[in-house]
């Protein structure tokens, strides 16, 4: 093998090498934190939270969900990124096996406690409180606390994002969930049928602002992930559309 390869040309062997490097990096690299578990055993203590998901049975998310400390929450733009996580070398309480989880909550920091000792969210540690369902998949209950190893992954959704549009006439708050890949949204932009492509500023979470009056126009979304791929839905929005309702639109 190592002669036909010699044999060809440095050119060919940098892009062989190349792509091989874009497949296997599809998952990040394995780090270090620890996990706990909130929200009862039915998850429902994890509904709503800091990414404005609200409901996550509904929006799809279910129960592999977690809330993220400081050093992993980004501010809220990691809302919605998709992590592979397994208890390590903790063999009295880990589980075998690994689970994706879906980041939909804020870990809080509490500075009045140290940090190996309940002030687990507390920076810089990276921390990863799980759904309790999610938690039982690879730890024991009684454990309370485990270190994990975890990796970003690509996120794995049904149908296309949905964009559900709250507030007022001036006051367009639009909701992006079910975002596939990255999964954690960056920007995005809103055209109105009578108007040009407007940026939309985070209000928060993943719920972005638009000031402008778009009543009775069909709308358009553009949506870029963390990962700088970008997807436009044309017209997903009728003009009829009304506030509360959601709309689906493609899929990264």
């Amino acid at each position: 093998m190592a002669s036909h390869l010699s044999s060809l040309p440095l050119v060919l062997v940098l892009i062989l090498g190349f792509s091989f490097l874009c497949v296997s990096g599809e998952s990040g690299g394995w780090d270090n934190a620890h996990a706990t578990f909130y929200g009862g055993g039915d998850a429902a203590g994890t509904m709503g939270g800091a990414c404005g998901y609200g409901n996550l049975y509904s929006q799809g998310y279910g129960t592999n969900t977690a809330a993220l400390s400081t050093a992993l929450f980004n501010n809220g733009l990691t809302c919605g990124a998709c992590y592979q996580l397994m208890c390590a070398d903790e063999p009295r309480w880990c589980l075998p096996g690994a689970i994706t989880i879906t980041a939909t909550n804020f870990c809080p920091p509490n500075p009045s406690l140290p940090n190996d000792n309940g002030g687990w969210c507390n920076p810089p540690r990276q921390h990863f409180d799980l759904a309790e369902p999610a938690y039982l998949q690879i730890a024991q209950y009684r454990a309370g606390i485990v270190p994990v190893s975890f990796r970003r992954v690509p996120c794995q959704k049904k149908g296309g994002i949905r964009f559900t549009i709250n507030g007022h006439s001036y006051f367009n708050l639009v909701l992006v969930t079910n975002v596939a890949g990255a999964g954690d949204v960056h920007s995005v932009s809103i055209k109105g049928s009578r108007t040009g492509w407007q940026s939309l500023s985070r209000n928060w979470g993943q719920n972005w602002q638009s000031n402008s009056y778009l009543n009775g126009q069909s709308l358009s979304f553009r949506v870029t992930t963390s990962d700088g791929r970008t997807l436009t839905s044309y017209d997903v929005v009728p003009p009829g559309w009304q506030f509360g309702q959601t709309f689906e639109g493609g899929q990264l």
